[in-house]
C-alpha cells in the first residue's frame, strides 16, 4: 500500500562493477536501502485484461445472506469460489505468503490470504469481509512502511493480476496492479519506453502509483502517479470502475497521490509511457570532514539543475565502517553532458572526491543498479520467497520523511550533520541514514491541487532511516528507534510535510502531513466511494465529520 521509491540508488557506487553497497547495508551494520512503494506478490501473466469503459457490477457468489461471524465452511467456500487461491493457516505455503516486505512484521498473522487472479475475485474478497466484518488489507506487494499491506482478517492480494502490455504507437502502457517494478521496467523497456518510479525491484506498482511514486526519472517526466491516464478498481459494493478523465474522474484525482488502500482495491492501470533517453548514472563520495560542503553546495545546485538531471545526496553512519558523504543522481544525456552539468556542483563543493563515477548505461541496467541487482537476471531480482529464481531477501527497517523547500541555510546544515553523528555516537553499531531525493521539474510544474499529490513545492523530500538484521540485539534496534524520535522532536520540521509512501505510524497530524490542502477533498471522495468506511487502517483517510 505504500512505496518502496527511490532512496538509495546506486549502492554498487555507480559502475556496477564494484562492492554492492546495498549488500552491505542489509547486514544490519549500514543503513537498509529502502526505495518507497508498495507491495511484492507472485508474477501471473494472464491474458490481456481489458478494463470495461463503463462501470459495471461484479455478481459475487454472497457467502451469507446476513451479517454474522465467520466459520471454517464459509472461508473454504470463499476460497471455492475464487479463480485464484485462498491460503489459510492450515496451508504449507501459509507461513512465507503472509509475510510482508519489512521483516520488523513477521509476527503478523492474517486469517487468511486471497491470491486474486480476477477483478472478481476482488469482489467477492469485499462482499466476505462485509458480509462477516472482517478486516482487510489489499496487498500489491507488501512494502507499507506501517504495515499496512497486512490485516489481521483478510488480505486482497492482487500480485497474479500482473500482465504488462505496451502500446507504441499510444506511448501507454497497460499494467495490472500486481506487476512488480523490476518486470514492470524489462516490459516497458523492451519495448523502448519508460515509465519514472521508484528503484525497489520488488516493490508492487499499486502502492507507489497510487502515493505518488518519486524516482530517478520524476524531474524529467514527472511522478508515476503524474503518468496515470486511467485505472480500474472494484470500490467497496462490488463494482468495478475505470476512472479516467472523463469518467469518476474525482476517483482518478484522488488515486494520482491519495495513497493506496483508501478508496477501493485497484486492478490494472493505464500509463503514459516515454521515448527512452539516453542514460547516465553519477557518484561523488567525499570525506566526511567535507560533508556539510557537499549538502549545502548539493542544495544550491540541485535548485538551479535542468530537468534531465535527478540526484539525491546521502549522509549515512555506516555503524563500524564509519561515516560517508555521498551524491548520486541519473542524467538523461550522455556522460558529456552530465560532466559538465556536475561541473559546478564539484567547483562549489572544493573539496576533491574521494570516489567519483560518471558514466552511460543502458536503461534496464541502470535500473537494475539503482535496485541494488547489478549483474543479476531479471528473474533474480526477485524475493526468493516470491519466485523460485528469486535471489534477494526480506529487508528490516524503519524510516521517517519531512521535506526542504530551499536550499539549506548553515544553521540546517550543521543540524543534518549532527543528526548523523548523533547516531554514530548513540548507537555506533547500527546502520542509518539521511537522503535528500531531489524535487523540482516536473514534479514541481504541476499544480498543488490538480492532483491528490501535494508536495509540489518542494526542493527535496529527506528520508531518515535505520536498518538491523537478525542477530541485531534489541538494545541496539532500541537505540535506532531513539534516535528517529530524537529527530522527530530536534530535527524534522513536521509543518513542512510527510511523503504518505513512507508511511510513518509515529506521526501525530499524518492527514494534514501527508495531504496538507488537499485532505478535505480526498474525505468527500472517501465518503463518495466508501461512505462505509470498509478500507480502513490505521491511517486511512478519515471520513468526513
Amino acid at each position: 500500500m505504500s512505496e518502496p521509491s527511490a532512496s538509495f540508488p546506486h549502492d554498487s557506487f555507480g559502475d556496477g562493477t564494484t562492492s554492492n553497497r546495498r549488500t552491505f547495508l542489509r547486514t544490519g551494520l549500514g543503513v537498509g536501502v529502502v526505495v518507497a512503494g508498495a507491495a511484492v506478490g507472485g508474477l501471473y501473466l494472464e491474458h490481456r485484461h481489458t478494463a470495461p469503459t463503463t462501470p459495471t457490477t461484479t455478481a459475487p457468489v454472497s457467502t451469507t445472506s446476513s451479517p454474522g461471524p465467520t466459520t471454517a465452511a464459509l472461508w473454504n467456500a470463499l476460497g471455492a469460489s475464487l479463480t485464484g487461491s485462498l491460503v489459510q493457516p492450515s496451508n504449507p505455503h501459509y507461513g512465507v505468503d503472509r509475510l510482508l516486505y519489512n521483516s520488523k512484521f513477521d509476527l503478523l498473522h492474517p486469517r487468511a490470504i486471497a491470491f486474486c487472479a480476477t477483478p472478481d475475485d476482488v469482489a467477492r474478497c469485499l462482499d466476505f469481509a462485509t458480509s462477516h466484518a472482517v478486516p482487510l488489507a489489499p496487498r500489491s506487494g507488501g512494502h507499507s512502511y506501517g504495515g499496512y499491506s497486512s490485516s489481521e482478517g483478510l488480505v486482497v492480494d492482487v500480485s497474479r493480476m500482473a500482465e504488462i502490455a505496451v502500446d507504441l504507437s499510444a506511448n501507454t502502457a497497460k499494467v495490472g496492479a500486481g506487476a512488480r517494478l523490476i518486470d514492470v521496467y524489462n516490459e516497458i523497456g523492451n519495448a523502448g519506453r519508460l515509465l519514472p518510479g521508484g528503484s525497489c525491484p520488488t516493490v508492487g506498482i499499486a502502492g507507489l502509483a497510487l502515493g505518488g511514486g518519486i524516482g530517478v526519472f520524476g524531474r524529467k517526466f514527472g511522478l508515476t502517479c503524474d503518468n496515470i491516464r486511467s485505472l480500474a478498481m472494484v470500490t467497496a459494493d462490488g463494482s468495478l470502475l475505470t476512472s479516467d478523465e472523463s469518467s469518476h474522474s474525482d476517483l482518478l484525482w484522488a488515486s494520482r497521490g491519495g495513497g493506496g488502500g483508501n478508496f477501493g482495491v485497484v486492478t490494472s492501470f493505464e500509463f503514459n509511457v516515454h521515448p527512452m533517453p539516453e542514460v547516465t548514472l553519477f557518484t561523488l563520495q567525499y570525506p566526511w570532514a567535507a560533508a556539510g560542503t557537499m549538502l549545502s553546495a548539493w542544495g544550491r545546485w540541485t535548485d538551479a539543475a535542468p530537468d534531465e538531471l535527478w540526484s539525491n545526496c546521502q549522509l549515512l553512519s555506516q555503524g563500524t565502517y564509519g561515516y560517508l558523504a555521498q551524491i548520486a543522481g541519473v542524467y538523461c544525456g550522455s556522460p558529456r553532458e552530465a560532466t559538465s552539468v556536475l561541473a559546478s556542483l564539484t567547483s562549489s563543493i572544493g573539496t576533491l572526491p574521494s570516489y567519483s563515477f560518471v558514466g552511460a548505461r543502458d536503461y534496464l541496467n541502470a535500473m537494475e543498479i539503482e535496485a541494488g541487482c547489478s549483474g543479476l537476471s531479471v528473474a533474480a531480482c526477485h524475493l526468493t520467497t516470491n519466485d523460485p529464481l528469486g535471489k534477494l531477501g526480506h529487508s528490516a527497517y524503519s524510516a521517517k520523511s519531512s521535506y526542504v523547500n530551499a536550499p539549506l541555510n548553515d544553521a540546517s546544515v550543521a543540524m543534518y550533520i549532527n543528526a548523523i553523528e548523533h547516531l554514530h555516537q548513540q548507537a555506533p553499531t547500527v546502520g542509518g541514514a539521511l537522503a535528500f531525493d531531489a524535487y523540482g521539474g516536473a514534479i514541481n510544474r504541476v499544480a498543488t491541487d490538480a492532483t491528490a499529490f501535494v508536495h509540489r513545492n518542494s526542493l527535496a523530500c529527506i528520508q531518515a532511516t535505520y536498518s538491523w538484521s537478525g542477530a541485531t540485539s534489541p538494545s541496539v534496534r532500541a537505540a535506532g528507534q531513539a534516535w528517529l524520535a530524537w529527530l522527530a522532536t530536534n530535527v524534522v520540521d513536521a509543518s513542512s510535510g510527510a511523503y504518505q509512501n513512507y508511511i510513518d505510524p509515529t506521526l501525530s497530524d499524518w492527514p494534514t502531513a501527508y495531504y496538507g490542502a488537499n485532505l478535505s477533498r480526498l474525505r468527500a471522495i472517501k465518503q463518495t466511494y466508501d461512505a462505509g468506511n470498509l478500507f480502513r487502517f490505521n491511517q486511512s483517510i478519515p471520513l468526513p465529520v
